[in-house]
């Protein structure tokens, strides 16, 4: 049976759906069986950022409604060949989701899958909500401003009290990325510093994503910022994804990357 994790944020705009289509293809190239499921309905936008919008035929409510067979939906990524994907409807939304037709979806993708990754929409309404009914973890992505962590802090205690298996007396872990951190505005104190983060929010640090403008190219381009060698940021969601997979990695200290000068490196040349 699969492990379910719910991406989630609770404000938009903070790289959540990023962050699940690089999960994605980080975990799958540990070598493990993955599906990204997109749960914001009506405003989907994973399909794009993987660069599969175009083949999008059935989506989960076609699904879910038993228009569609499970297998004609899903879409295999031309990224990585143990990455699936099941769309979000474009002309459906949050009502179409009922708590019994979510989880016969989500007991069928254990059945076939290793990991199962719920992008969740933003915002803590009935979406959200049925996106993390019956998930075993959660990753909450947040940015270093206050709003953020407030929402996020909003989210996950909506975990604690609708999930399933919080209503089961089980454990639901959650694990925490920090999203698209300066070094510079970090120590200049003008962006909050990562152990402040973990000592409002109290959950586990999983990785930090650094400040990358390549991330903006890789979504437009449909080709996720994993895949570069060279992005930074790609480097960081790669170790995220061997951590999520019980790899041990060590923490880079991104907060303290100080970035050279253009003196420093003219220097630097010389040396």
């Amino acid at each position: 049976m699969g492990i379910v994790f719910a991406v989630i944020s609770g404000k938009g705009g903070v790289g959540k759906t990023t962050s699940t289509a690089n999960l994605g293809i980080g975990i799958a190239q540990e070598g493990k069986k993955v599906v990204v499921v997109d749960f914001d309905l009506g405003q989907r936008n994973l399909d794009m950022i993987l660069g599969l919008e175009n083949r999008v035929i059935y989506d989960m409510v076609h699904v879910m409604d038993e228009e569609a067979g499970l297998k004609q939906a899903l879409i295999k990524s031309k990224h990585s060949d143990g990455l699936y994907f099941l769309a979000a409807s474009q002309t459906k939304d949050k009502t179409a989701l009922e708590k019994e037709k979510v989880k016969k979806l989500v007991d069928a993708l254990r059945e076939d899958f290793e990991y199962i990754i719920l992008d969740a929409p933003a915002g803590i309404e009935s979406g959200f909500e049925h996106t993390i009914m019956y998930a075993d973890a959660a990753v909450v992505v947040v940015n270093p401003e206050v709003s953020s962590i407030r929402d996020a802090d909003k989210a996950i205690g909506i975990v604690d009290a609708k999930c399933e298996r919080v209503k089961e007396d089980k454990n639901v872990q959650k694990y925490l990325i920090i999203n698209r951190i300066n070094p510079t505005m970090v120590q200049s104190g003008e962006m909050l510093e990562s152990n402040d983060i973990l000592d409002i929010l109290s959950i586990d640090l999983v990785g930090k994503i650094p400040e990358d403008q390549g991330v903006v190219e890789a979504s437009n381009t449909g080709r996720p910022v994993i895949l570069d060698e060279k992005s930074p940021s790609g480097a960081a969601y790669k170790r995220i994804s061997q951590r999520l997979c019980g790899i041990e990695v060590p923490f880079s200290d991104i907060e303290n990357d100080k970035q050279m000068t253009l003196m420093e490196k003219i220097k630097s040349l010389f040396q």
